[in-house]
């Protein structure tokens, strides 16, 4: 093992310095922290480790289920009975909008992301315009649960909103926002047949890397749920150094590096004062809460964005539909944007998200206001 990682650690450098992301924050780092000197402990109470910790165990098992080789054998399966191209993408999208409201956005795409690579070997696919739609579909789908996402979770627990309160307020936001992605397919894909690789060999079937994917994501989640992701994250670690090794090196290690170092730069940019006060000004721009937590999405992502405005909105509704519109346009809007776009792994994705993304973002704000006017947000 310790001779493979030696092999490995050339490509992962490579890796590191091809990662623009990365590379952004790392130099935004030491001018925000000048202006907001902290030491190592501060510093490391910003993150949170929870979610960190559930990201990695997430990784781990997305990986587990590729390595299985049966994520192919489905992608053959489904392509067998949805044989247009239009409608496998109007069917993931809507597969991704409501699992994204059951069990989150970001878990959603750990299930949905794999199954679209595992297509790309059956099939002529445009696989990464997949991947952005179910990424802007899983943005979309969230919205309309208290449950679909954090900001969603943190808005219905700080103003201790009723379950089916919070159902009612954003079913039509959600439910708008996912058939504006519909509407956007015909534009995206073609009604032709799927060509399907009739000789091509399936990877081989390891039927125990299944099993252990398929029976650790209900677990893991149960476990993070209850407060436990750390040690959950560690015994799928564990169990993939002794069954799967490979699983260890081809999981994107550098994307925790990128989430531990959003949540220290946006807080210390939080800490700045013109931040403040700008945040403080927000309720009256026009639009008030829906486009200010749209623009801030922007510049923060999504989730910073609630917790930063939460403390100067009146209301809750204003403040959730405008952030997650902000989930849409650029890709730090949201954290599942940046999940979507690394569990890729294509050339150009950041291009084609961008390319309906920001379309995405205007159209969404504008539905929002039409919207608000007819049930009166």
């Amino acid at each position: 093992m310790g001779t493979r990682l030696i092999r490995w650690s050339p490509v992962l450098l490579r890796r590191l310095a091809a990662d623009r992301l990365l590379l952004v924050l790392l130099a935004a780092f030491p001018l925000l922290w000048l202006a907001n000197p902290e030491g190592p402990s501060a510093l490391a109470a910003r993150v949170h480790w929870p979610t960190i910790a559930a990201l990695a165990g997430l990784m781990l098992l997305s990986r587990l289920l590729e390595e299985s080789g049966y994520l192919a054998r489905w992608g053959r399966a489904l392509l067998e009975r949805v044989h247009g191209e239009r409608r496998l993408a109007a069917s993931l999208i809507l597969f991704s909008a409501l699992l994204a409201a059951v069990v989150t956005n970001d878990v959603a795409l750990f299930v949905v992301v794999p199954l679209i690579l595992g297509l790309d070997s059956v099939a002529r696919l445009p696989i990464g315009r997949l991947i952005v739609f179910q990424a802007l579909a899983v943005n979309a789908g969230s919205t309309l649960s208290p449950v679909g996402n954090p900001q969603n979770l943190y808005l219905w627990q700080a103003f201790e909103v009723g379950f089916g309160e919070f159902l009612v307020a954003m079913l039509p936001l959600g439910a708008g926002l996912t058939l504006l992605l519909l509407a956007l397919v015909p534009l995206a894909f073609p009604a032709q047949r799927i060509e399907v690789h009739e000789a091509i060999a399936m990877p081989p079937a390891r039927p125990r890397l299944m099993w252990l994917a398929l029976v650790g994501y209900p677990l893991f989640l149960w476990l993070a749920d209850g407060g436990q992701a750390l040690p959950a994250a560690l015994a799928v670690g564990g169990l993939c150094l002794l069954l799967a090794r490979r699983v260890l090196l081809g999981v994107d290690w550098a994307l925790l590096l990128v989430f531990v170092l959003m949540f220290i730069d946006l807080g210390l940019l939080g800490e700045w004062a013109w931040m403040q006060r700008l945040l403080a000004t927000v309720p009256a721009w026009p639009g008030g809460l829906l486009t200010g937590g749209a623009a801030i999405s922007q510049l923060v992502s999504n989730v910073p964005a609630t917790l930063l405005l939460a403390e100067v909105a009146g209301e809750w509704r204003p403040l959730a539909w405008g952030v997650s519109v902000g989930g849409f346009g650029l890709a730090i809007g949201s954290l599942a944007n940046l999940i979507a776009l690394r569990l890729g792994r294509r050339p150009g994705l950041w291009g084609e998200f961008h390319r309906w993304s920001l379309p995405m973002l205007a159209l969404g704000l504008l539905l929002a206001f039409a919207l608000e006017r007819l049930v009166g947000v």
